[in-house]
């Protein structure tokens, strides 16, 4: 190698050295570590879930008839307010007459027949006992009074149903509501078979609604009877509308989604109440809820970070003192260079703020955190930071001030 390329070699390695000098050195020099420090101090702490359910009347029933027909007459509508007991319609009642008249014919003749064949009976009895008459006649006489009794209790029976069929042409409400759908018009005619035909929806008090939830199974676990629920409903986005959790049921429901591959989503159906007093919840509206299943308000508590904070050597430097405590719980107080342990109990925390049971009175100045301030930039050195919240203990890399104030 020449002795000219030599020079131009040496003379880039103190180049770079001068830099690295710099950057590290120089830097290093500039850096002040700043303490975040807060109060103890009382919050609501809470954990939720999120679902979507509808809203529906808490006792809902629908009527229906039992008997085929022409729809006669409606005597209620679309929000009408009915009581138990009230005729809300009626059937064409022609045929169900003629039906009761003719098995109420019949049974005034199988009713008359019995009554005959059972003084026969008796009076037959009687003669046989003494032997004035035969073993057949009587026998007969038996046989006539058994036929006559069965014909007699099978017209019975008929003439009830016929009874019961007719009344069932009067349709009254089951219950005091108000009428939310009328499935039917006058003069429609209802087929009854399998499936009771459906003319009215009555909803019992909608004052009281409940709202019927599909919570995910992964949610599930962590839902109980008696939580605190919130939810809105896209006809009311500014209301915010109360409510808790009355029932999990515990049939689960499954969906599918098209894609290109198939996923089925499992849901539980979780009933909330819900208060209507102004009327704004309307039946089958769509709420978006909020279940709260870690809840607690006004309890002391802390930052979690500063739980983890600890005052490390190389982050508070060689004069600083620390007192130490055994605890598996810690949180910091520091007094000029001095940083001094309180071991304390927890309770719950949602993972930003933790509720403190005990081990440090409320109004208790403790440190949070602590953060590197480097030429007007401030780095955050807690656990669980990343990159621009970067450890204390690794030097600042060249160039990252002039990157962030170019961004």
């Amino acid at each position: 190698m020449s002795k000219k390329k030599i020079i131009i070699v040496a003379a880039g390695i103190i180049i770079v050295a001068g830099i690295a000098v710099w950057a590290f050195g120089g830097q290093a020099k500039k850096r002040k570590v700043v303490y975040e420090t807060t109060t103890v101090g009382r919050a609501d702490i809470s954990n939720s879930v999120t679902a979507t359910g509808t809203i529906e009347p808490v006792t809902e029933v629908e009527v229906g008839t039992q008997v085929s027909g022409i729809i006669d007459k409606l005597y209620a509508d679309y929000n009408s307010v009915v009581t138990k007991g009230q005729l809300i319609a009626e059937m064409d009642k022609v045929t169900l007459q003629s039906e009761f008249a003719s098995q109420k014919a019949t049974y005034d003749g199988a009713k008359a027949e019995y009554e005959y064949q059972q003084k026969n009976y008796e009076r037959n009895k009687g003669l046989h006992e003494k032997q004035l008459i035969s073993d057949t006649d009587y026998e007969q006489s038996l046989y006539n009074y058994q036929k006559a009794k069965s014909a007699f209790d099978s017209s019975k029976a008929s003439l009830a149903k016929a009874e019961r069929n007719l009344s069932y042409a009067t349709i009254t409400s089951p219950i005091d509501g108000v009428v939310i759908s009328r499935d039917v018009e006058e003069g429609q005619t209802v087929a009854s078979g399998f499936e009771t035909p459906t003319l009215f929806t009555i909803a019992a008090d909608l004052t009281q609604m409940q709202v019927v939830a599909d919570v995910d199974e992964a949610d599930i676990g962590d839902v109980e009877e008696g939580q605190r629920v919130s939810f809105t409903v896209d006809a009311y986005p500014n209301d915010v509308f109360e409510g808790k959790v009355t029932q999990i049921r515990l049939g689960a429901t499954s969906s599918s989604s098209s894609s290109t591959t198939t996923t089925t989503v499992i849901t539980y159906e979780v009933v909330i109440s819900a208060h209507n007093p102004d009327l704004k919840l309307k039946p089958r509206l769509t709420a978006n809820i909020t279940i709260y299943t870690l809840d607690k308000q006004g309890v002391l508590s802390v930052p979690a970070k500063a739980l983890r904070f600890t005052p490390a050597i190389p982050l508070v430097g060689q004069n600083a003192v620390i007192k130490d405590c055994e605890g598996e719980h810690k949180v910091w107080t520091k007094e000029g260079d001095t940083f001094t342990a309180h071991p304390v109990s927890i309770g719950i925390s949602n993972g930003i703020m933790t509720e403190i049971t005990g081990g440090v009175n409320e109004g208790t100045q403790i440190v949070a955190d602590a953060v590197i301030s480097t030429s007007g930039e401030q780095a955050a050195v807690s656990e669980g930071q990343a990159d621009s919240e970067r450890s204390p203990f690794m030097p600042g890399r060249p160039g990252d001030n002039k990157k962030k104030n170019n961004k």
